[in-house]
């Protein structure tokens, strides 16, 4: 299923140009417009599913699959010195384009970037009380 008001769709199935650095019947990958490092790309499944909760299994292992390939990839090529995969569900968690994408991100020492969240102490009562809840 593509949604046409989707520019993530557009993108993903070749409707708009893109600089694509991969291919293939799932998914294409487009290096970022808005990169926050050289090389940032987006891997973006062809078929419309708007995050992670709606992504079949299947789909969510070969992005998996993908995101490890292209980071080992992009890591030689480009002598990135870490890399970061993010992936963000609904806005509250900083997603802005309502279609499942992840982002590659290389890392270079000194570049600039602070992808990072401030850690809390949760008690351990706490922490066994989440447990329970999950459990």
């Amino acid at each position: 299923m593509k949604d046409d008001n989707c520019i993530f769709c557009k993108l993903a199935n070749g409707v708009f140009p893109t600089n694509s650095i991969y291919e293939d019947e799932d998914f294409n990958v487009i290096l970022d417009l808005s990169p926050a490092t050289k090389g940032h790309a987006l891997i973006i499944p062809k078929e419309h599913y708007k995050n992670l909760y709606e992504l079949p299994e299947e789909t969510a292992g070969k992005v998996f699959k993908l995101a490890k390939k292209l980071a080992i990839t992009m890591t030689e090529k480009l002598g990135a010195d870490g890399f970061n995969i993010v992936q963000n569900n609904n806005e509250v968690a900083g997603q802005t384009v309502f279609h499942f994408h992840m982002h590659l991100i290389p890392r270079y020492e000194g570049d600039g970037q602070d992808i990072l969240w401030k850690p809390t102490s949760p008690s351990e009562e706490e922490l066994v009380a989440i447990k329970n809840q999950l459990i």
